[in-house]
């Protein structure tokens, strides 16, 4: 039963929108009654809300999510940088962490004209397709990386690399400057530059500005991009010898 209630939580996977429970049935691959069953004993626990037909996430899901310990201790180490990174720029900033072969955004600071960016709090996009995934995948180590290359690479627009050859190039660039570029593979219109954040010799996680094609200015937005993904690694670098020391 356990396995299928995460079956059914994890259906809400990548977007965390609504669904009727025959949706949340054909997701799983569940008989209709056993969805009913475990759906309503999710809404009892709090990690399912109904409203009228459909079923969303709960709310202690994000309170259960925000207790994760790496996760709030890297929030919190980070939200000064994103903030002063926001100010300098007043564009939209992101902070991502790696799972897997996708990035999952922990952070995200726009001002009142945001951008329209599939990215989100808690969502998860394709590490080759993104600024924030670039800058991950380049700075985690070789099998990963040799993994994604030789699996088939996800488009998310037309301007998406999906060719091996081209992608590993790009991922050595990335490995010689410290930062990655992304011109509008995750969005059409959104061009954004990332840097790594490291507490040991892989990235634990990269910031990223996200702003208008028309507005992308890498001169300009690669220094505080850079200041502080290195800031934020001084930090975490820090915080883990504080660690190691107890």
């Amino acid at each position: 039963m356990l396995d299928k209630s995460a079956a059914i939580l994890d259906c809400y996977r990548p977007d965390g929108g609504a669904f009727r429970l025959t949706e949340i049935a054909a997701r799983t691959g569940l008989a209709k009654t056993t969805a009913f069953r475990l759906c309503a004993d999710l809404v009892r626990l709090g990690l399912l809300d109904r409203a009228g037909e459909t079923y969303r996430l709960g709310g202690k899901l994000f309170e259960l999510g925000s207790l994760v310990p790496r996760r709030q201790d890297l929030r919190e180490a980070a939200l000064p940088f994103l903030q002063d990174l926001f100010e300098a720029t007043h564009e939209t900033v992101h902070l991502g962490v790696r799972e897997g072969y996708e990035v999952v955004y922990v952070e995200r600071i726009h001002g009142h004209d945001a951008l329209a960016l599939p990215s989100r709090i808690g969502g998860r996009l394709p590490l080759t397709c993104t600024g924030v995934g670039k800058a991950l995948l380049a700075f985690s180590d070789d099998a990963l990386i040799e993994d994604v290359l030789a699996q088939p690479v996800p488009r998310l627009s037309p301007h998406s690399i999906t060719d091996p050859a081209r992608l590993r190039t790009v991922i050595e660039q990335i490995q010689v400057s410290g930062l990655a570029y992304e011109e509008q593979e995750a969005a059409l219109g959104v061009s954004c530059i990332a840097s790594p954040v490291f507490d040991g010799p892989t990235a634990v996680a990269a910031l990223s500005v996200a702003v208008p094609r028309t507005r992308f200015r890498p001169a300009q937005l690669a220094p505080a991009v850079r200041t502080a993904a290195l800031g934020l690694s001084r930090v975490m670098r820090g915080t883990e010898m504080t660690r190691d020391r107890s």
